[in-house]
């Protein structure tokens, strides 16, 4: 069993899945949308635009992203947990930081700490909350 993180976005999932494979260097997100329903599904459904996205998964290392947009109207915005993730290098650290950072709000700065080379914590412009920090190297 592995848990699989499930973010909700509001219209803005297939850009996010996308941001997300560019800054993790993976490949485009499998997206299934409102227009690959079938009509008899989507009749039963309330309106939606065409390119809300249903289901959306991406690739991260050894793990997965899931996403949709959330089709309620009155969905608070993503609080009370981050996604973590460690990177095999120090330079790879700061490049993911760096791309997640854009337009977003840096909570910690990236920098070296007792348990990591380097570890930050920041929102991205998603709204979604990371942790990411680099491998600590393995004790000789």
């Amino acid at each position: 069993m592995q848990p699989i993180v499930y973010l909700f976005f509001r219209g803005t999932c297939a850009e996010a899945l996308s941001f997300y494979a560019a800054a993790f260097g993976s490949e485009e997100p499998e997206l299934l949308t409102v227009a690959s329903m079938p009509p008899e599904v989507r009749s039963q459904m309330p309106p939606m635009a065409d390119e809300t996205v249903m289901h959306g998964a991406v690739k991260v290392g050894m793990g997965w992203i899931y996403a949709s947009d959330d089709m309620g109207d009155n969905v608070p915005a993503m609080a009370g947990a981050s996604i973590s993730v460690a990177l095999p290098t120090v330079e790879e650290t700061h490049r993911v930081f760096a791309v997640l950072a854009e337009g977003g709000e840096v909570r910690m700065p990236l920098e070296a700490t007792f348990f990591a080379p380097a570890f930050g914590t920041l929102t991205d412009r998603f709204g979604t909350r990371w942790m990411i920090m680099a491998d600590a190297p393995e004790a000789a």
